[in-house]
């Protein structure tokens, strides 16, 4: 008897390959509702989850994979090692795990909340600004947290992006506005961003990693 799970993943695989190469047309939503996945699933099956529409869920899925990698990464790191420096112009471990639950929290806000960005209440600022920012502010305060600080901070956004993203469908994930350079930049792009940026510092960590003093 063939894995379901297997075959929605060669299904989606292929239907991707062929709308590549302009062979096949898929549907506006571009999966059916029998494509859709369970969460329950291996994290390399990207593609559509149940509970969101198939663009939302697909989305979801490949920075769901992102972010096991990432806690993986740092999981058993201690706060001497979260604290490391290499030089005196470099960002620690754990400023940029809080700078990676900052940036998510800054485009809920910008695209849940609809708010143009900074315009977010004080309160928020004083809590999400200096990680956001990183540079000296946040090599001086962000220091003598433990693995799991971070990890909650990380999980603390997520349950609110995993919430709100189960509220919307494919129509609002491609609605663009002026953005990045001023172009028209569409909520899945602005979501994407968030998943390569996390990839991008899981890159600058493990760097770091190498490098910690035996």
């Amino acid at each position: 008897m063939k894995d379901p799970a297997t075959s929605d993943r060669r299904k989606f695989i292929k239907n991707t390959a062929l709308l590549g190469a302009g062979l096949v047309t898929l549907p506006a939503t571009g999966f059916s509702q029998g494509d859709k996945m369970n969460e329950d699933d291996s994290i390399y099956l990207i593609g559509p989850r149940e509970g969101y529409s198939p663009q939302i869920g697909t989305l979801l899925s490949t920075m769901t994979m992102m972010r096991t990698w990432l806690i993986g990464t740092i999981r058993e790191l201690s706060v001497e090692q979260l604290d490391f420096q290499l030089d005196e112009q470099s960002n620690s471990i754990g400023a940029m795990l809080w700078h990676l639950a900052a940036t998510e929290k800054y485009y809920q806000l910008n695209t849940f909340d609809e708010m143009k960005w900074g315009t977010w209440d004080d309160a928020v600022k004083k809590e999400w600004d200096v990680a956001s920012h990183l540079g000296d502010k946040a090599r001086e305060l962000i220091r003598g947290n433990d693995a799991d600080f971070y990890i909650g901070k990380l999980n603390e956004v997520r349950a609110v992006t995993e919430k709100e993203f189960a509220k919307r469908d494919d129509a609002w994930i491609m609605k663009s506005e002026p953005f990045f350079d001023n172009q028209p930049t569409n909520n899945y792009c602005k979501w994407f961003h968030v998943c390569e940026h996390e990839s991008n510092h899981r890159g600058q960590i493990k760097m770091i990693l190498k490098r910690l003093p035996k």
